[in-house]
């Protein structure tokens, strides 16, 4: 029988409320600038105009080159200077605190980068980096989350293979469609990955997504990526070959897709990456045995998604670095704000550390 699905509540726009009251407040101009830390690096993945599509869950990953322009604009007259990555791991190590960075990451691989967020950075002569997954210009990396999207769009019901049972849920409108992608996305994250993937590709083929075409749709080539490496603000550096959650794996095979990804940055562009971003990059998917191992291969430091900006002590946390997400729940110049203040950051860590988040 098909469920009629239950809406989950959009935490993010729980969390927006939150940082516009903090703003609104006042409470993130009078904090103690300690809080704001030494700088911040920004994560980003899809830069794109807004399509207007009413069902577009992976949204939350995109910002316009517009908000992209305007916040690299406020974070200048906040005070900040926008340097390299090795410019600002370089700062983080010697402690240099005489005025704030930021550094802006995109995350994957994405032809935007290149078309939509690559003319705003030469425009306002704003250094950034891309964390590569190679398996995206090599044409056999999964983009599963938006061939997921794309299936819950295509359908008008959604039959979902679990271990634990089936789900069957309703797609027939926008409403049904997010609600069936809260369900489906959150009750496949849950499964090793191994299994999630080998489900997405199920309902891929079943609703006429082909997995294949989408990677060569979405992602750059390796012409593409060679354009922008051979630029200089632009730094290219590594994600994996596959872009498997680092923890999921065991630790033979989370050090080869690392290598794997490795060699084939060193064959395409003639050098080995310094710099390292951890896929997914939360608590669950990156952990102490991942940053250990990202620092036995020689890397200058790795990024998690793990939300905060840059204090003193990373300095001895090069392989743990912390990274302030522009989300496209998020674009909002109040909230990037409110952020920056490092305030909802020091809010939060009592509630982490009762187990809550």
């Amino acid at each position: 029988m098909i469920q009629e699905p239950r809406i989950r509540t959009a935490r993010p726009s729980l969390m927006g409320q939150a940082l516009l009251a903090l703003q609104a407040s006042g409470a993130c101009r009078v904090a103690p600038k300690s809080l704001a830390g030494m700088g911040v690096i920004f994560m980003l993945h899809r830069v794109r105009p807004d399509d207007g599509a009413d069902f577009a869950p992976n949204r939350i990953l995109e910002i316009t080159p517009t908000f992209l322009e305007e916040t690299i604009g406020f974070v200048r007259e906040q005070g900040y200077r926008c340097l390299s990555l090795d410019e600002a791991v370089s700062r983080i190590e010697a402690g240099d605190r005489s005025e704030r960075f930021a550094v802006f990451t995109l995350d994957d691989g994405y032809k935007d980068n290149l078309t939509e967020a690559f003319p705003v950075f030469e425009r306002t002569n704003t250094p950034f980096t891309v964390y590569l997954t190679t398996g995206l210009p090599d044409g056999h990396a999964e983009i599963w989350w938006v061939a997921l999207e794309r299936a819950i769009a295509n359908a008008t019901a959604i039959a979902v293979k679990l271990p634990d049972g089936a789900l069957d849920l309703w797609t027939r409108t926008t409403e049904e469609k997010q609600a069936a992608w809260n369900k489906v996305y959150w009750a496949l994250r849950a499964l090793p990955e191994v299994l999630l993937r080998a489900e997405v590709r199920r309902l891929a083929s079943e609703h006429d997504v082909d997995m294949a075409a989408l990677t060569r749709e979405l992602a750059m080539t390796w012409d593409d990526v060679r354009v922008l490496d051979a630029h200089p603000l632009a730094g290219i550096e590594a994600h994996t070959a596959e872009h498997f959650a680092q923890s999921g794996m065991n630790t033979h095979d989370a050090r080869l897709d690392i290598e794997r990804g490795l060699t084939r940055m060193e064959a395409e562009l003639g050098r080995r990456p310094a710099h390292f971003s951890y896929p997914y990059g939360d608590p669950a998917s990156a952990g102490e045995r991942d940053f250990t191992t990202a620092e036995t291969l020689g890397f200058r430091s790795a990024t998690t998604t793990r939300k905060g900006v840059i204090h003193p002590q990373h300095a001895k946390r090069l392989h743990a670095l912390p990274r302030l997400s522009l989300n496209g729940d998020y674009q909002d110049r109040r909230m990037l704000e409110a952020l920056l203040s490092g305030l909802p950051f020091a809010l939060a860590r009592p509630i982490r550390s009762l187990g809550i988040d």
